[in-house]
């Protein structure tokens, strides 16, 4: 398939640059894909359109405060640094060793050194080519342990790039979920943004079950396609955890013929990666996942889903359409845009039976 047959037009104004005066107090469009019929909701009344006895599966990764904002010594230039992941290095027993991305790189060379807050210093010391197309990282050694405790001090949440502003103390709660519980991705897991207690609750209350995964954002969420066609784009890998009680739940879910809701794309491609199909089972354990979910994929664990509207061209729209259908999931698109629906990270969300 084409990447360009992904592509539709979105009015600028309605990609959401802050979240809803509220938690919780966003719009739902329901989608029936068997059928295709839609219909408008408000979110907070979620429960009331999710039968009894469905097993829901949240993704409760936490997003790290990974952007750092520091000085070039040699320039007084500001710079900005995305964190990916920590590497251990025996040059590093008083200090820590990142990899990086800069932003404009080609500015940032080994060698090159850099004051942030707190009296934190940072030193280029090697590039290091990037495994996702079109990036480059750079390895920082810095003088001091850099851990999340000081991070989520010091440090900024990264939005999406199609946020045009730097993060504020609103995001600090608001670009995470209320059940975020281990820190490790790069973007949240968005569709989890809406939920509150009282929504919570009131699943419990209607008898829907509820479960946990854990998948780390990775950087390659925000990349484009840049292939002509679908079938040559290379996913990103993921490392997810899949607890024993979830297994279990799931297992039992799908033995009982009850239907899982995955909360998210990236609870998706967690089940969808570890469930096997031959035998029917899903494992508990740790791994890492570079699934990549477009149409013609026929879906093992995964019986409804429920996410927000997403970009045009991105992996993650392929993955709505190949659970909806591409030209249904597109007309919903456009119904959507006529009524004003609020898109992406900050936007609205759909919920797929």
């Amino acid at each position: 398939m084409q990447t360009s047959d992904f592509h539709f037009e979105l009015p600028p104004e309605l990609i959401a640059q802050t979240p809803s005066g509220e938690r919780g107090k966003d719009r739902l469009l329901r989608l029936d894909r068997r059928t295709g019929a839609w219909s408008d909701h408000d979110f907070s009344g979620i429960a009331d359109l999710v039968d009894p006895g469905t097993l829901m599966v949240f993704n409760n990764s936490r997003v790290r405060h990974a952007r750092l904002y520091g000085i070039a010594d040699s320039s007084g230039n500001r710079a900005e640094f995305l964190l990916i992941s920590r590497v251990d290095s025996p040059d590093c027993e008083n200090g820590s060793l990142w990899k990086a991305m800069a932003r404009n790189a080609k500015r940032h060379k080994p060698g090159r050194t850099y004051s942030f807050d707190d009296g934190l210093k940072g030193e280029i010391v090697a590039d290091e080519d990037g495994s996702l197309a079109g990036t480059e990282f750079r390895l920082v050694r810095f003088n001091r342990v850099v851990e999340d405790s000081w991070l989520d001090k010091f440090g900024h949440l990264p939005l999406p790039p199609y946020i045009t502003r730097e993060d504020g103390i609103e995001d600090a709660d608001r670009y995470q979920t209320v059940y975020s519980r281990t820190v490790g991705s790069v973007a949240a897991p968005t569709a989890g943004l809406h939920f509150t207690p009282e929504v919570l609750a009131s699943l419990d209350a209607r008898g829907i079950e509820r479960a946990e995964v854990t998948l780390h954002v990775g950087l390659g969420t925000f990349l484009p396609v840049r292939t002509e066609t679908i079938e040559d784009h290379v996913m990103h890998e993921e490392r997810y955890e899949i607890p024993e009680a979830t297994a279990q739940a799931v297992n039992r879910a799908k033995a009982e013929g009850r239907p899982v809701l995955a909360v998210g794309t990236t609870s998706v491609r967690t089940l969808e990666s570890a469930y096997d199909a031959d035998k029917g089972f899903l494992p508990a354990g740790e791994g890492s996942t570079g699934i990549f979910i477009y149409p013609g994929y026929e879906f093992k664990a995964v019986d409804q889903l429920f996410t927000n509207f997403h970009t045009p061209g991105s992996t993650l729209l392929m993955l709505v359409s190949a659970f909806a259908g591409r030209e249904r999931i597109l007309a919903v698109y456009d119904h959507a845009i006529e009524e004003r629906y609020r898109f992406f990270s900050y936007g609205d969300s759909m919920l797929i039976r």
